[in-house]
């Protein structure tokens, strides 16, 4: 199943979209509600903070009296942990019933508040930001929920920022005038859920764009999530995307350092299940002495294409990777040049979609390159 992280920040229009994603026919799974199911009458959740805060965060029906109860969990940083330290465990482990009761084929979108706060992104497959000025947020909550405007101010300045926000988003909504059309967002989604359950990846053209400076920020997602999957093993944002400045395919290049190639082998039912399924065993093309083995995998979501290079950490494979993109951003005129070789074999080829010739094509200037990229190497180990 696809798992999509939905979030903004209070009085975004979250629900909105959730409820329109469901629409579509996405599993939505509500975190607000699960808090609360977790606390009603009866449940071992609700008796523990009983015990913990005392019976009068009760009503009279023995139903959770929820503003007498944040009176005393938010009054310290203490009382605060020990709420969240009944809740949280609980509100996991129900989301991860019900992502277990999903269809295989199913769009999970999980709604929370706080995805990011508890630092979550990179356990999504794609995450989703609904996002509104915070003027008109707090219009919204005073308005239509009713609350007191310092209050709503307060909740506002406790959440994340929304540079915090960006930084997590692939998709990011601008819920703060009409409600955003989500045609193109489902049918992404629809994309990437069939590539992921069939183990396919996105792919495309060699069509050499220009510098995107959106890039840099992609390739930080990611990384996080490539290397959350891989078990925190170190991850490199190399080829043409990760030079500032340098036009590229709009396709990003990572590799993935592992101790050998049965590790690699290892990694790749972890790596298919976080949306990089297996390509297969290749050998690059040597620029030297050395081992060039590797193991390829690539992005399955069809709006955001990925290759992952999976090399042994210090091989000559993996060591040039590092080289040849350090080079590039120091030596502004062979990244000039560079795009120049790449823009005219993309006129190339890009019409018939070959990628493999417009690759072949590119090993002239390769192999002339590599030279300059050794006597940058020496000069920089001297």
């Amino acid at each position: 199943m696809l798992r999509v992280g939905l979030t903004g920040g209070i009085g975004s229009g979250k629900s909105t979209i959730a409820r329109l994603l469901a629409e579509n026919g996405a599993v939505v799974i509500d975190a607000d509600k699960l808090a609360r199911e977790v606390l009603e009458p009866g449940t071992d959740g609700l008796a523990e903070v009983v015990k913990a805060f005392g019976e009068d965060v009760l009503n009279a029906d023995g139903t959770l009296d929820r503003a007498a109860l944040a009176a005393k969990a938010f009054a310290t940083e203490e009382a605060r942990q020990t709420l969240n330290g009944i809740t949280h465990p609980r509100i996991g482990a129900l989301t991860g019933q019900r992502m277990s009761e999903a269809p295989e084929d199913a769009i999970v979108v999980h709604d929370i508040p706080l995805l990011v706060e508890r630092d979550m992104a990179a356990v999504y497959h794609l995450v989703i930001v609904v996002f509104a000025d915070s003027a008109t947020r707090l219009e919204r909550l005073v308005t239509s929920r009713g609350m007191d405007r310092r209050d709503a101010e307060n909740r506002i300045a406790a959440q994340a920022t929304d540079e915090q926000r960006r930084a997590v988003a692939d998709v990011w909504l601008d819920n703060s005038g009409e409600v955003p059309d989500i045609t193109a967002l489902w049918d992404r989604l629809v994309g990437f859920e069939k590539n992921l359950r069939t183990g396919s990846y996105a792919s495309g053209s060699p069509l050499v764009v220009p510098y995107d400076e959106r890039w840099p920020a992609e390739a930080r997602r990611i990384a996080r999530r490539i290397s959350v999957a891989a078990g925190g093993r170190r991850v490199e944002h190399i080829g043409s995307t990760a030079v500032p400045g340098l036009a590229a395919k709009d396709v990003l290049d990572f590799q993935l350092a592992v101790e050998d190639m049965e590790t690699a082998d290892e990694l790749r039912e972890p790596l298919a299940q976080a949306g990089f399924p297996y390509v297969g065993p290749y050998v690059d093309t040597p620029r030297g002495e050395g081992d060039w083995s590797k193991r390829l995998h690539a992005g399955a979501d069809p709006g955001r294409r990925v290759n992952l290079h999976l090399r042994v950490e210090g091989a000559a494979n993996w060591r040039w990777a590092i080289d040849f993109r350090d080079w590039l951003r120091h030596d502004t005129a062979a990244r000039d040049e560079y795009a120049k070789v790449k823009l005219e074999l993309s006129r190339r080829f890009a019409a018939d979609g070959n990628g493999f010739a417009y690759g072949e094509a590119k090993e002239p200037w390769m192999e002339a390159a590599a030279r300059r990229v050794q006597a940058y190497r020496g000069g920089q180990e001297s």
